[in-house]
């Protein structure tokens, strides 16, 4: 009797090393599960920057009340966007970081 040839095991991380068509699907996930977090934040924060200029069009009043030694305007547009950025960008850093540690995770499996 022959001897069966041995089928060679190939790690995830050797198909995605070596640019297989299977490390690819694998690549083309990890990068659409960081893109629906991407998706996520990036709409609220356009939603709420891309508001501003229409808000302050409407209610010009508002936008020129004096708050100190400047503008309601100045304030929002200066300050108040910050803390809206700094969650979208938490959030988003935290979601990615969770994909990336299951995605090392299903490597692991295979």
């Amino acid at each position: 009797m022959s001897a069966s040839p041995r089928r060679e095991v190939r790690t995830a991380t050797r198909e995605i090393d070596e640019q297989t068509e299977v490390g690819e699907v694998y690549l083309k996930a990890l990068m659409r599960s960081q893109l629906r977090p991407a998706l996520t934040a990036l709409g609220p924060v356009l939603l709420g920057l891309g508001g501003l200029p229409v808000l302050f069009l409407l209610l010009p009043e508002v936008a020129g009340y004096p708050v100190g030694p400047v503008t309601v305007a100045w304030l929002v547009l200066g300050v108040m966007v910050f803390p809206l950025l700094f969650v979208a960008a938490r959030w988003y850093v935290h979601a990615v970081e969770r994909a990336e540690r299951d995605f090392t995770e299903i490597l692991r499996r295979r």
